[in-house]
């Protein structure tokens, strides 16, 4: 009689954690790397440190990560044609970078545009580059400059940032609404965005906005770094009613990884006190020059080496995504860091760290099938009814 040899298919909890982390299909739907890159002494192909940058193409690798969206973010000014315009530049040097950087190290990623590219260049060992608008600032009051930016391979656009401009209200500007929501040029360019099949991006605006976008929109939309109200009160944030109205329209929130928006701030601390008036500073940036604007991030940065602040981990990010679990299921949420824009947490300080939080929901129980849908899947799902519409 022969001898029976088993094979052993016990695997560590750390074999388990890669082999889950590298079979996701991976995607960040939100960092602001393209503002690193017109800055020269910042390349994209060479490893970084944390915190003066959080992406780059080798710890992207590092960390699993298969996609990114680039976004071409441009602060809100006063609606001056010369200050649109200023704006349309600023995001078409972004794309252009973008670009660039990319052909230059094509053995290692690639822009890319169609929502199954990123299998594509997974298999092909390249990460994918996708490119969003942060803010339609740049569309000044031009419809035709959607299918403009869309031709350039911008596959979404955040309606507006931290103030109102002329497509809708922002969460958070200090005058308040002035379009009740959506303006007439806001629901010409959601129809224009339909038609296209280009993501509507609700991450910023307000909630009036919001459930004026839900109601207009054929298409599922996007919140690409926002997280849960009913945890981090602040109004960039999704109500549970708002994360119910998404979900019930088919689209996904992805958890934003910055601290405030993550967790409440501590309001006793110095350092909270000094971001208060370097805060009010920034509400003032539609009378600042370029260089004025520059000196004040820097002095923003600064606060980092004189005020360290207890950031947020993975573990208080998470509890982001049971909420959203909890509330609508797992088939409506993901993750956009914000990174090279504020995000960042203590054991995830940039993207060679996200494994740490695939290991957290992993710990919490979430199976592989969760898992996948989370890193990547939830989006991909919007992004195909996007297009397929579209078509």
């Amino acid at each position: 009689m022969g001898v029976v040899f088993t094979q052993c298919t016990s695997e560590t909890p750390e074999e388990k954690l890669n082999r889950i982390h590298e079979g996701a299909i991976t995607v960040d739907t939100h960092c602001d790397t393209p503002m690193a890159l017109l800055n020269g002494d910042f390349d994209v192909a060479e490893r970084n440190e944390s915190p003066g940058s959080r992406v780059d193409f080798p710890r992207m690798k590092d960390g699993g990560l298969d996609a990114i969206f680039f976004a071409a973010f441009t602060g809100q000014k006063e609606r001056t044609p010369e200050n649109t315009q200023a704006a349309y530049e600023m995001a078409n040097k972004m794309i252009e970078k973008t670009y660039e950087v990319c052909e230059q190290n094509s053995d290692v990623a690639e822009v890319a545009t169609e929502p199954d590219d990123v299998v594509r260049l997974e298999k092909e060992g390249k990460r994918a580059i996708y490119i969003g608008m942060e803010n339609g600032f740049p569309l000044g009051s031009e419809l035709g400059r959607v299918e403009e930016f869309y031709n350039k391979g911008v596959r979404y656009v955040t309606l507006c940032h931290s103030s109102n401009n002329d497509i809708c209200d922002s969460s958070t500007d200090k005058k308040g609404p002035e379009h009740d929501g959506l303006s007439d040029f806001g629901k010409q360019v959601v129809k224009e965005m339909n038609r296209l099949g280009m993501m509507i991006d609700v991450s910023h605006i307000s909630d009036k906005s919001f459930y004026d976008v839900i109601e207009l929109s054929k298409a599922p939309v996007i919140a690409s770094h926002s997280s849960v109200r009913a945890i981090a009160h602040h109004n960039r944030n999704m109500t549970d009613d708002m994360i119910k109205t998404l979900a019930e329209h088919n689209g996904v929130i992805q958890i934003c990884l910055l601290d405030d928006y993550i967790k409440d701030p501590d309001t006793t601390t110095v350092r909270y006190q000094k971001q208060k008036e370097l805060r009010e500073k920034f509400t003032q940036r539609d009378n600042l020059s370029d260089e004025e604007m520059t000196a004040l991030r820097k002095e923003w940065r600064s606060l980092d080496e004189k005020y360290p602040k207890a950031l947020p981990t993975v573990a208080d990010c998470v509890d982001h995504i049971d909420h959203v679990v909890d509330l609508v299921g797992v088939d409506y949420v993901g993750i956009g860091s914000d990174f090279d824009g504020g995000g960042g947490l203590e054991d995830c300080a940039d993207v060679s760290q996200f494994p740490n939080i695939t290991a957290e929901m992993l710990k919490r129980g979430y199976t592989e099938e969760e898992i996948n849908k989370v890193w990547g899947g939830n989006f991909l799902r919007v992004f195909n009814a996007v297009s397929e519409l579209a078509e």
